[in-house]
């Protein structure tokens, strides 16, 4: 969508571009003898300033302005949505009807109800993508958290759900304010699939545990009102892009065109988790469906995929919004129909309900007129449309009456909220190397700091692609010399460094007790439409690290800022760079975070969320063979850490913390019975797998169907930190399991040498069991590893 949101720029003309700088504790003495008349200045500026009018916020049924609105049921907050619903379509014309089946709702002025502007995003922070939401005179700007990889690298839920509850009150608080909508298309739950995928950025990662609990969180946090109320929504969120979705722009394939050919098993194993979870688990408003084909037939128009699965089996309680636009990509594009018509008449049958922009506008009237679809058809549609808007109060009159009424502009970009922002980073950064006595650095010992690197003083980069107006940044320059004075180079003049200046960059780091290097790249090389071709540091990169690295005197921290992993096996190697660290896109407090973890002020607790593989990984493996598992027939290796099992440069859940932590199990079972039915053909004939459902599922193990896991998890070292359990299993070898699988995890903070219990519940038919090749879930009969760290427990299965 953001591609072809016209509204927004993509430009990096805010981004600092100076080639030297000097940054000292003698500067911030100059600012604070300058603070009275700054104080002075700030308030004549105040007190000249014009005055913002606030505009009114958009909902339906204002009975204050036009009493006779009482007399329609739709408003009526006394009847049921439903009656509402069917109220309020029953009131309108059909070319009425096919207004609201687009995402610029063009409203009905009879009936009281305002043009309202359906796409709002808010992947990391409310955004101004789509025009829903916009930022100026009252709330010039908002949160802008990490984008969604390194949050997921936090594995901590809670951050989840509180970055969630975050963003929905200051989405409330800009409508409040009449410059946000209520519907917003986050977050991204695709799979991370391959890491050339320039939207890698936006999603959780690569495995469908982590996926679908972040899911589940943020859509929480985003739509749960404080009442709990399942039937009533603080903002309404979308879960994107369904499904199968992971290929943009590579070589000669893009994502208007792609047919993403996915074995049954791979779809309901790897794809479709997330998406279901975000359902059945989140009670998410909204799907939307991707550009993409799945099997030859687009995700759009595809009723198996939308009416079958998405509101059949899963029970979605919202709408179906297709991507921007992929009802007129699926004819211009896909050639996938003879006619506009037919476009719009294939998607609102196959269950879509909202078609983002104008397309089903244009079509639905004349695809009435030739009988492909009729006004039933279309009331089905809108009827998913308005009982969304429903729950999220728009039919219900003035919102200032209404809960959150009262947020205005003082709740946004909070003190607390920026805080928090600068917390999810912390948790999120991840250390991959730290040689003996590196890092933290000595804010008292190092007298001198060379900052190095394109992305050593940028802002925008900070927050990656789907990004508003931040409150403020604080740029990894800024950041570092709060703490120690520090000379900046940037040694190229961009991320693509095709010249590097070793001369400057070489005679600073040679000066410096420490140098910290900050690369990677940012969106004009990993974005919407756009995906990688490599795994190589861009450019020159590469040697300006090697060189500044052999010039030092003392610490070299590499830090990397990107979406997706790097090949860096040079920098692991070479003993002159004592740490690597990955970053992400760190958000708007990225420069702090930074500098709280070089310094020590924060411990490190961040995992990958994703595979770094090596650059011979991307040589032989296509971005459009869609393949998680491996064929040894053709040597195509796999994918993600559940599958592929060559070398990697970093493995999923790598990560180093300043601390030790320990591990020992203290409950697990060994044997699990399954206690099957005398008919059941498994009692009479050796079976390597059985249905994950039945009786014997209930009756697994005594009490149930679950067991616990319980391990003392022990703080070994010196400092307070945080970890991450991860409890995996390996499953048996049957079915074309994976080598091993994320079942749960659990972050846990813990002082120097306390310990805690952390537990587990281990659904033995949900957990434990594997996707077969026809999609089905079976249970594993045999042995079953489960392992944390580098502890391993033996479980049988048996009957």
């Amino acid at each position: 969508c953001q591609q072809l949101n016209k509204l927004h720029t993509h430009t990096q003309k805010h981004e600092t571009k100076n080639t030297m700088g000097y940054y000292s504790r003698q500067t911030k003495r100059n600012r604070a003898l300058s603070s009275v008349s700054t104080l002075l200045l700030g308030f004549l500026l105040c007190i000249s300033k014009p005055s913002y009018a606030q505009n009114p916020p958009v909902f339906a049924c204002d009975l204050t302005g036009n009493p006779s609105l009482a007399g329609f049921g739709f408003c009526n907050t006394g009847l049921k949505a439903e009656a509402r619903v069917t109220d309020l379509v029953g009131r309108l014309t059909l070319e009425e009807k096919i207004g609201f089946s687009v995402s610029r709702a063009t409203g009905v002025s009879r009936l009281g109800i305002p043009e309202y502007n359906w796409w709002s995003e808010a992947l990391h922070g409310v955004s101004d993508v789509g025009g829903g939401s916009s930022f100026s005179g009252q709330v010039p700007g908002a949160t802008s958290f990490p984008q969604v990889i390194l949050t997921a690298a936090s594995f901590n839920v809670s951050l989840f759900q509180a970055i969630g509850k975050v963003v929905s009150t200051e989405a409330r608080a800009m409508y409040n304010t009449g410059s946000a909508g209520l519907t917003f298309w986050s977050p991204n739950v695709n799979i991370f699939r391959d890491p050339r995928w320039g939207r890698g950025q936006e999603t959780p990662g690569e495995d469908p545990t982590l996926a679908s609990k972040y899911a589940v969180a943020y859509v929480k946090g985003l739509q749960d009102t404080d009442g709990g109320d399942p039937d009533r929504l603080k903002v309404a969120a979308c879960c994107k892009h369904y499904t199968a979705y992971d290929v943009d722009n590579w070589k000669d394939v893009h994502r208007f065109t792609f047919n993403a050919v996915v074995n049954q098993q791979d779809m309901d194993d790897t794809f479709q988790p997330p998406f279901k979870s975000c359902v059945v688990d989140g009670n998410v408003a909204s799907v939307m469906c991707s550009y993409n084909q799945v099997n030859g037939k687009p995700t759009c128009a595809d009723p198996d995929l939308l009416s079958g699965v998405i509101r059949g089996q899963w029970k979605l309680n919202g709408y179906i919004v297709s991507d921007c636009d992929s009802v007129e990509v699926m004819y211009v594009n896909q050639h996938y129909t003879k006619t506009p018509e037919e476009a719009v008449a294939k998607s609102m049958l196959a269950g879509l309900d909202l078609n983002c922009y104008h397309f089903t506008g244009q079509h639905a009237m004349e695809a009435v007129k030739a009988g492909l679809i009729n006004e039933a058809d279309i009331d089905k549609a809108i009827s998913n449309n308005f009982a969304t808007l429903m729950r999220l109060g728009f039919f219900d009159g003035d919102p200032k009456k209404q809960p959150y009424g009262g947020l205005g502009p003082n709740d946004v970009c909070t003190a607390e909220n920026q805080e928090l922002a600068r917390e999810a980073a912390r948790q999120g950064i991840v250390l991959l190397k730290n040689s003996a006595g590196s890092l933290p650095l000595s804010s008292s010992a190092i007298k001198t700091l060379a900052v190095i690197g394109p992305n050593a003083n940028v802002t925008e980069t900070m927050i990656g692609d789907y990004s508003g107006k931040p409150c403020k940044y604080t740029t990894p320059l800024q950041g570092l010399a709060e703490t120690v004075p520090s000379t900046y180079q940037p040694g190229c003049s961009n991320v693509a460094c095709a010249e590097a200046d070793l001369e400057s960059a070489t005679a600073l780091a040679a000066s410096a007790d420490a140098v910290v290097l900050v690369m990677g790249i940012d969106i004009s090389i990993e974005w919407e439409d756009v995906d990688r071709v490599d795994l190589n540091l861009p450019g020159k990169q590469q040697d300006l690290v090697t060189q500044v690295a052999k010039a030092a005197k003392g610490p070299v921290v590499l830090v990397i800022m990107s979406g997706g992993g790097f090949d860096v096996t040079f920098a692991k190697n070479d003993e002159k760079i004592t740490s690597i660290m990955w970053v992400g896109y760190p958000g708007e407090a990225g420069g702090l975070a930074i500098a709280d973890v070089i310094f020590g002020r924060y411990n490190p607790s961040g995992r990958l969320p994703m595979t770094w593989y090596p650059q011979s990984y991307v040589e032989k493996v296509p971005m459009s063979n869609m393949n998680m598992r491996p064929d040894e027939s053709t040597g195509y290796p796999g994918r993600s850490y559940r599958f592929y099992a060559g070398e990697t440069v970093y493995a999923f859940g790598d990560g180093i913390s300043y601390t030790q932590f320990s591990h020992r199990l203290i409950k697990a079972p060994r044997p699990v019975s399954l206690r099957l039915d005398k008919s059941h053909p498994c009692r009479s004939s050796e079976c390597q797998s059985l249905d994950a459902m039945g009786p014997h599922c209930e009756n697994a193990v005594e009490g149930g169907s679950d067991f616990e896991v319980h391990l003392i998890v022990r703080n070994a070292g010196d400092r307070e930190g945080s970890h991450t359990v991860f409890l995996f299993t390996t499953p048996p070898a049957v079915h074309r399991s994976p080598i091993k699988h994320l079942l749960e995890f659990d972050k846990v903070r813990l002082g120097k040498n306390e310990e805690a219990v952390v537990r587990f519940k281990v659904d033995v038919c949900k957990d434990l069991s594997v996707v077969d090749e026809a999609g089905k879930r079976r249970i594993a009969l045999g042995e079953h590893l489960l392992h944390v760290g580098s502890l391993k427990h033996l479980l049988s299965i048996r009957v």
